[in-house]
């Protein structure tokens, strides 16, 4: 562990030490090695979301942009794009990586083959995409043999590429350009969020978690899609709360962490309102709180990377 690590979780163990005594008893890490087990998953999660924010303080390869490259990276592309000022396309790319995952084994294999076309056409930018929705349903089923095999990552492992599938890749593409609107733009709908919310970073944040009507965008898919979108400055958003409803891992984690107990009979209102607590006391985020908290519960007294 590097040197700024080790202080780092020195400070958060004697943050959650003082909590536990003075405001409410944190009961899943009583013992020291479930209390090592926490922070390091903590130390984690905040070196996922710096990453991203760092990305751009080294120069970044344009090739990350192509998807028939070897280094067609989506993360990279769209921080490429959204500092070009093309915010459509960087949260274009942010939905797709978000919607297809990195897989551990193949990357962005999946999202690499649908944005690149396979190679053998014009890349499905948003623009070619918004624009011509027919067309690219019919190259979906056309071509959905071709995509066949290639898995989602961890977070999507149960969706389908299958054309015959309910709710399929198309309806999941054509509701995203639905939300977001062919002649308005991914800025413009940031922009109403801020506007209805005071220009609150995290009450945009849950206005657009709310309102977000993407097909096969569920709890997870949402907090991930608009937590990358805030990492990458493509929009000022940050969550509030962890969304815990409709969550299993990080509700789990909360229980975990509080009684002792991932099965305990609490309320999603109370273990958000704990969690909340717990992230001001640490100085951390909901993305640090939700990612550490769903980890963690995994292995409670033995810290077990997480691989994705």
């Amino acid at each position: 562990m590097r040197h700024i690590d080790k202080i780092r979780s020195e400070e958060l163990k004697e943050r959650l030490q003082t909590f536990s005594q003075h405001v409410t008893p944190l009961l899943g890490i009583a013992r020291a090695d479930a209390l090592d087990s926490l922070v390091r998953q903590m130390i984690d999660s905040l070196h996922r979301v710096e990453f991203v924010r760092r990305l751009g303080e080294r120069p970044l390869d344009t090739r990350r942009k192509d998807p028939c490259n070897a280094l067609f990276d989506p993360v990279r592309a769209a921080w490429l794009y959204h500092n070009e000022g093309d915010s459509d396309e960087a949260a274009w790319l942010t939905f797709l990586s978000t919607h297809f995952g990195f897989h551990k084994r193949v990357g962005w294999e999946l999202t690499r083959r649908v944005y690149g076309a396979l190679g053998s056409g014009p890349v499905w930018t948003w623009t070619r995409t918004s624009n011509n929705l027919p067309e690219f349903r019919k190259w979906y089923i056309d071509n959905a043999a071709s995509l066949a095999g290639v898995p989602f990552g961890n977070h999507r492992k149960y969706e389908s590429i299958r054309p015959d599938a309910e709710n399929n890749l198309a309806d999941t593409i054509s509701s995203y350009v639905t939300w977001v609107g062919v002649n308005r733009g991914f800025r413009l709908l940031v922009a109403e969020a801020a506007a209805k919310s005071n220009n609150d970073s995290k009450a945009a944040f849950h206005r657009l978690y709310m309102t977000c009507p993407v097909v096969q965008f569920g709890r997870t898919a949402k907090f991930d899609f608009l937590t990358m979108i805030g990492k990458l400055g493509i929009a000022d958003v940050e969550p509030p709360y962890p969304y815990l409803v409709g969550a299993s891992g990080p509700v789990f984690g909360a229980k975990l962490l509080l009684t002792n107990d991932p099965k305990a009979n609490i309320s999603n209102r109370d273990l958000t309102d704990a969690v909340v607590k717990v992230g001001q006391a640490l100085g951390v985020g909901m993305q640090v709180m939700e990612d550490a908290l769903c980890n963690w519960q995994k292995s409670q007294y033995a810290y077990v990377p997480f691989r994705g």
